[in-house]
């Protein structure tokens, strides 16, 4: 076999037989369908933490919150424009809604994430490490604080515009909001590796992260490649907060809190700086947390969660994938 097929190959064949394992451990289709779409969450607001981290070596817990921030966005979308009070069967103007909803959602994080870089990171870019660290917790809580004085402190519903069928398929009932929501973030997973991986702007953020200097020395414009690195991830937590919402019924202001945790999580278990660690140390977390459910140990999902990241970081520090870890906090 010519070795450029086998290069090809290799990556689905791993793939497939990866979720094939994982399909058995969890039981049947049901469980590996929570996993997939709860992956989906998490590999999406990781993608976001990684690529941030990647240009300029700033862990923004912010980042959580932009989710959350997102999901609202989302949800007043639904509710005040599009006036949306239940299901929508038609398949076509379900369509239109979802990209009438996501596409707005996506740009408006993407606005908010470059105005917090410009205003509140950029300045600091060249601080000590502890300041942008601290500025970002700062920022953190200005998004939970606009929330919680628009919309209170209790769950907000969000209007569930799909139908509520499910169709029998190896054993188990799988939703169409299921399989919307993985197909959606593989999509913006690959469109974000080739993106990055194929176009000039992804060339000089690769660049960017890996020497600034050198990258500006080049001619890339180093205040343009970071307004853009921060634009992506806000638009990929957007995408991921109006998921959330469509899939869980409520939203609330704490809510970036949890799961930007464990997206941090994923993200430093796959390899921080690494945007296919970030996307599989999204599903590791998934589905450590469904296995546990599945063994009826759901209390202590999230303890064997964090238990399997201090023996990935003790042993491998760099996480599954093998990044170098910079040296800014």
């Amino acid at each position: 076999m010519r070795p450029d097929i086998v290069r090809v190959l290799q990556p689905i064949v791993i793939i497939a037989v990866s979720l094939v394992v994982v399909w058995l451990l969890l039981g049947g289709t049901q469980q590996f369908m929570n996993f997939l779409t709860l992956g989906a969450i998490y590999a999406l607001i990781a993608l976001g933490y990684t690529m941030v981290y990647g240009i300029i070596e700033l862990i923004n817990f912010a980042h959580g919150d932009l989710f959350m921030f997102g999901a609202f966005v989302a949800m007043w979308i639904l509710t005040v424009p599009l006036g949306m009070t239940g299901a929508v069967d038609n398949p076509l103007q379900l369509t239109v809604i979802l990209v009438v909803v996501m596409l707005p959602t996506m740009i408006v994080m993407g606005l908010l994430g470059t105005f917090i870089e410009r205003f509140a990171y950029r300045p600091l870019r060249h601080a000590p490490r502890l300041a942008p660290l601290i500025t970002a917790i700062g920022v953190s809580f200005i998004l939970q604080n606009v929330i919680y004085s628009v919309f209170g402190p209790s769950p907000v519903n969000v209007p569930q515009v799909f139908p509520l069928t499910r169709f029998e398929f190896l054993g188990g009932r799988v939703s169409f909001l299921s399989l919307f929501m993985v197909a959606i973030a593989v999509f913006l997973m690959v469109l974000l590796q080739l993106f990055v991986g194929r176009t000039r702007l992804g060339r000089a953020m690769r660049s960017t992260a890996q020497d600034r200097e050198a990258a500006e020395l080049m001619g890339v414009d180093i205040n343009q490649t970071i307004a853009i690195t921060f634009f992506i991830a806000a638009a990929l937590a957007g995408a991921g907060g109006t998921i959330q919402g469509l899939y869980f019924g409520s939203v609330q202001f704490n809510l970036g809190f949890f799961v930007g945790l464990k997206a941090f999580t994923a993200a430093v278990l796959g390899g921080i700086g690494n945007t296919t660690g970030a996307a599989l140390g999204g599903f590791v977390i998934a589905f450590i947390e469904v296995f546990a459910t599945q063994l009826g140990y759901s209390r202590w999902s999230e303890v064997a969660v964090f238990t399997v990241l201090i023996l990935v970081l003790v042993f491998r520090p760099s996480g599954i994938l093998g990044q170098q870890l910079g040296e800014r906090a």
